[in-house]
């Protein structure tokens, strides 16, 4: 088990995404156990990445279920070709040749979803159910069902038993509770805001070509971002972005650069109210205890 997680770690990493041994042992678990995995934790710390790193170094699809409030089975499972039926049926009323129900419904005209798509495909893919905090209890309980048994009923075909098993990855923001039911049968990690080591490292992974002397700096200043009385704190993606930014504008240190620093900080915040926040400091002072 352990070299598996050590192996883990070294294919996420050059699939991109920096783990620790935390991460890399749950996602090693959620194989072994054949359970979801459940990943809690702020906006913006990453949990989707996971998921897309996950297929990368499996070497599979990544199937990515959004929920929102108001989701339910249907949108997620199978829909028919209407336009397609419709279109057959015409061809066969002008052949004048019979048509069955059976031939308006069978898999040519069916619309797979994400459900449904995750359990046919040839190797097991990783199934993303982004958000599951955004929908009901009721659709909880649906999926619940599914994930237990990997088996979809549709009227018309039948019962259509999984081909492959997916790797189920949930992501939660916290935004509701969770029920009990679907926190019994998930494994559970916590995904938190990087510390500083592991940020730079993330940013000398993404950005290799930038000064890593720039890299610290902006590290350092989202850092202390995070602990200011602001209502969005920037995620990982942020930071990335706002190295980015100041590479475009030909910075190569943050000091003595607090008029760019300022022009540049929408990367970072994302309401009128943290810009107001920050705009209020003195930007040149939190520059200099920071250099």
């Amino acid at each position: 088990m352990q070299e598996n997680v050590e192996s883990l770690v070294i294919s996420l990493h050059q699939c991109g995404y920096i783990a620790d041994r935390d991460l890399a042992t749950a996602l090693t678990l959620m194989d072994a156990l054949s359970r979801p995995l459940l990943i809690e934790g702020e906006a913006g710390v990453g949990k989707t990445a996971i998921a897309a790193a996950l297929a990368c170094s499996r070497n599979t699809e990544l199937i990515r279920l959004q929920c929102y409030e108001g989701i339910d089975s249907d949108s997620v499972l199978y829909e028919w070709n209407y336009t397609q039926q419709l279109l057959h049926i015409k061809l066969h009323e002008k052949s004048e040749s019979a048509l069955s129900e059976s031939d308006l419904y069978s898999n040519r005209f069916l619309l797979e979803r994400p459900l449904l798509k995750s359990i046919r495909q040839p190797v097991s893919p990783v199934l993303l159910i982004d958000e599951v905090d955004r929908a009901d209890e009721a659709f909880e309980a649906f999926l619940l069902e599914v994930l237990s048994e990997f088996t979809v009923t549709i009227p018309e075909i039948g019962t259509i038993q999984a081909t492959s098993i997916p790797h189920v990855i949930l992501t939660s923001n916290g935004s509701r509770e969770l029920s009990d039911a679907l926190r019994r049968r998930c494994l559970f990690h916590y995904a938190s805001y990087p510390e500083f080591e592991k940020e730079l490292s993330i940013l000398k992974a993404h950005l290799p070509d930038v000064d890593q002397a720039l890299l610290h700096q902006v590290t350092r200043f989202v850092q202390q971002v995070r602990h200011w009385d602001i209502t969005k704190r920037p995620g990982v993606a942020e930071t990335l972005d706002w190295a980015r930014a100041l590479c475009s504008f030909d910075v190569i240190t943050l000091k003595n650069q607090p008029e760019t620093v300022r022009a540049t900080l929408s990367c970072l915040l994302k309401t009128t109210e943290d810009l107001k926040y920050i705009n209020d400091r003195d930007i040149t002072a939190i520059l200099s205890s920071n250099a």
